[in-house]
């Protein structure tokens, strides 16, 4: 069963800058699709960005031009590296797995949510300040 651990998150101030990672164990996760998500206090859980086992990436709007998804497969490891950080960016940060292969072959990145993804991690905490 795979165990999915997420770090890097803490205190930025505006236009600052994090890099989130989220290192899997116990199951390669190399071929299959990989996202982040994030939740702030009182909302729903939303996409962030997601890459496919080929490197593929795909953003959904708060991240353009903000954000870059990466893995390294070498290390099992997603990254997030967060630039020009706002306060609108201040949640929980999750990362997440389909290790069916659910996004990739029945769903596209641009189309995933949280729904298609099967394993999570526990998340880490963002908090930008103004």
């Amino acid at each position: 069963q795979v165990r999915l651990v997420e770090s890097g998150g803490g205190l930025a101030q505006t236009g600052g800058s994090l890099t989130l990672s989220c290192t899997a164990s116990g199951y390669p996760t190399r071929s299959y699709a990989m996202g982040w998500f994030r939740q702030a206090p009182g909302k729903e859980r939303e996409g962030v960005a997601f890459i496919n086992s080929d490197g593929r990436t795909s953003y959904r709007e708060l991240a353009k031009g903000r954000f870059t998804i990466s893995r390294d497969n070498s290390k099992n490891t997603l990254y997030l590296q967060m630039d020009n950080l706002k306060p609108e960016d201040t949640a929980v940060y999750y990362c997440a797995a389909s290790l069916t292969g659910r996004v990739g072959m029945v769903v596209g990145l641009e189309e995933a949510s949280a729904s298609d993804f099967g394993s999570w991690g526990q998340g880490t905490e963002v908090t930008v300040s103004s």
